[in-house]
């Protein structure tokens, strides 16, 4: 063994070439070398390394590793904290947007909203809140989310432009289905249309009248315009005219109507009472109108039949019902009527008064 300067055992000093004269020659004469070439490069870097930098490595002295080392400590630790705090946020938010989901739901209940109202608006509601709380997580790592959310706010405009009457429609619904301006078997009145309401969706309301048809109208109109609810209080009045001759005795006859109303169950009498006035005058009758209160239920089953009472009453009692007449006159012959002959000349003698105009 060779010992160097520094007391370093020589390694691999067997790898150094033989002299030639030990290469046998082949089997022309010629002399090759037969040193693998692996070795001869295994032998070249080690006399030309430097045996300190071993050193360094093996002891941790080098210091490109050592900072490495630091510096990923440090990355480490700085962002051990920024990912606790996330799957805090992410974990309390994702409970507490649960929570709130089901809250809606049961105020929606209590308000006697519908079964896709609360499905529809819970889940919306929960994607919103889980959506808040995964960029509230991104944020705190670190990850800006500032271009994500512009992303989304040009979508959503997009999507908002391309559906709006789509959106109103839905907004209609909500406004219906919360405020409850009417309900289902609600018989209302909207501009043309009027009748019983079937089914009210989220986009559009379907409306039955008298006819059996089916009117489909959009939400937005019945959620803006005026209408009018029939049947939203329990009680509601029901106008009927009754119409006599000239020169019926009106006493008489509000007496036979007051014993029509009093022979109907279906008039009701509390809170508010039936009345019977005078209330036009017209061309051929005076009209007598009958102002009755009855349950919302019972409206058109009166309507039907206090019509037909006061026909009979009226009839039986013997006051007139005037109907529309036409008076005719049978003309007797005369003798024609002669017509004086005018000459082309002829006209008319005006006075100085007229001409003044201050004649006859």
């Amino acid at each position: 063994m060779i010992l160097l300067d520094d007391k370093t055992p020589a390694l691999l000093a067997a790898a150094v070439p033989p002299p030639p004269d030990s290469v046998p020659p082949d089997e022309f004469g010629q002399m090759v070398h037969s040193q693998d070439s692996i070795t001869q490069a295994v032998a070249d870097s080690l006399k030309n390394m430097d045996i300190t930098d071993i050193k360094a490595v093996v002891t941790g002295e080098n210091t490109f590793i050592k900072d490495s080392l630091h510096e990923l400590l440090d990355l480490s630790v700085a962002f051990l904290p920024k990912l606790i705090g996330a799957i805090l946020v992410l974990w309390v938010g994702l409970k507490l947007a649960n929570l709130l989901r089901k809250l809606v739901v049961k105020a929606l209940d209590k308000r006697g909203a519908e079964g896709s109202l609360k499905s529809f608006l819970g889940s919306l509601l929960n994607l919103l809140l889980k959506a808040m709380v995964i960029l509230m997580a991104m944020d705190i790592i670190g990850i800006k989310a500032t271009s994500f959310i512009a992303l989304l706010g040009a979508m959503g405009l997009a999507i908002g432009m391309a559906l709006q009457g789509t959106l109103q429609n839905f907004a209609g619904g909500v406004i219906i289905l919360l405020m409850k301006p009417f309900k289902v078997d609600d018989y209302i009145e909207c501009g043309q249309y009027k009748g019983y309401i079937k089914e009210i969706r989220i986009f559009h309301t379907f409306m039955r009248p008298f006819n059996g048809r089916t009117i489909i109208i959009p939400n937005s109109e019945l959620a803006t315009k005026s209408l009018i609810n029939h049947t939203k209080e329990p009680l509601i009045r029901l106008d009927v005219v009754a119409s006599v001759a000239y020169g019926t005795d009106l006493k008489k006859a509000k007496e036979v109507l007051w014993e029509v109303i009093k022979a109907e169950p279906l008039i009701s009498w509390d809170p508010k009472k039936p009345n019977v006035a005078v209330s036009n005058l017209g061309e051929s009758s005076v009209d007598l109108t009958l102002w009755l209160w009855t349950k919302v239920e019972d409206y058109w089953t009166l309507w039907e039949h206090i019509r037909e009472d006061i026909y009979i009453a009226f009839n039986n009692a013997g006051v007139e019902i005037p109907f529309p007449q036409v008076t005719v006159h049978n003309a007797t012959p005369h003798d024609p009527i002669h017509m004086d002959h005018r000459a082309a000349e002829a006209h008319l003698k005006t006075t100085e008064e007229e001409k003044l105009g201050t004649g006859a």
